[in-house]
């Protein structure tokens, strides 16, 4: 019988799906919803389904095989002890399932198994550090607590200081205007919109910011300050553990690199492969599940 092996990386806004064969051929690709297990196991599980689905139909593979798939999944959330267990606890029709966080499955394939550290600014944040082994993280206990570096927290101070120009407190700047023409310039329409909001969608406003903070926008360029301010200060504490080859992996650190200061920058190598990649490593592999 046919084995395949899927890597899934799941987060706050998106799942991505992997499927590679006994060959490490890659048979399918394909994306779906929000798959971070603290929002909900039923909804990541309906994600990942959603995305190895439309990743099989690509190589011509139906519900039928998923029996046939080792499916390793690093998900948003995972370090998280009882969602780990609500989401585990939950049937499914794959061969095997081996879940980590998204920082695990990324740092496996930043360095392509070996020692190394990553740091993740995407919607959320972590950073981790392999070593013999042993797992050393730092930050990454979910929006809005934790996750500074990320794009759910630079959305949720953008908004702030949106307000805050609104009230004539702060100057109101092009990105600000911006962020109110999203709301019709409703500041009602925006508490309301607050008290449902999940981390993707304060994390929309990212491409904005950097985007404003080109054209030199004030609010933006302190925006993108702050961020790198918070993404150094895990670097550091990364480096303090012992780690002198760390990846940027996410939207926003990817992007963040030139924003930090010079002593961090040298830390910094570009990953071998990504974190569905890293799934793929742990696919079939029990001793890479968290708990």
């Amino acid at each position: 019988m046919t084995l395949y092996y899927v890597g899934i990386d799941g987060g706050g806004t998106s799942c991505r799906a992997r499927i590679r064969n006994e060959q490490n051929q890659l048979l399918g690709e394909a994306k779906s919803g929000s798959a971070n297990i603290m929002l909900g196991a039923e909804i990541a599980m309906a994600s990942i389904i959603e995305a190895i689905t439309l990743a099989a139909n690509q190589a011509g593979l139906t519900a039928d095989h998923f029996k046939q798939m080792h499916v390793g999944l690093a998900l948003a959330g995972a370090e998280h002890q009882n969602s780990w267990h609500a989401f585990m606890a939950q049937s499914h029709p794959f061969a095997s399932l081996v879940l980590n966080t998204d920082a695990y499955g990324a740092c496996l394939g930043a360095h392509n198994g070996d020692d190394g550290a990553i740091m993740i600014g995407g919607t959320g944040s972590c950073g981790i550090f392999l070593q013999g082994g042993e797992q050393h993280v730092v930050g990454g206990r979910e929006f809005p607590i934790s996750d500074q570096g990320g794009g759910a927290v630079m959305g949720l101070r953008l908004i702030q200081q949106v307000l805050l120009a609104y009230d004539g407190i702060v100057e109101k700047t092009p990105l600000a205007q911006h962020v109110l023409q999203h709301f019709n310039h409703d500041v009602d329409a925006i508490v309301e919109w607050s008290k449902t909001a999940i981390p993707k969608d304060y994390g929309q406003f990212s491409p904005a910011i950097f985007e404003h903070a080109y054209q030199g926008d004030t609010l933006a360029i302190s925006m993108l300050k702050q961020t790198a301010a918070d993404i150094e200060m895990f670097l550091t504490a990364l480096n303090q553990r012992g780690a002198t080859r760390i990846c940027l992996m996410g939207s926003i650190a990817e992007r963040i690199q030139d924003w930090l200061s010079p002593p961090v920058q040298q830390w910094i190598v570009s990953p071998q492969f990504d974190a569905i990649e890293g799934a793929i490593m742990m696919a079939g592999h029990n001793e890479h599940n968290l708990y």
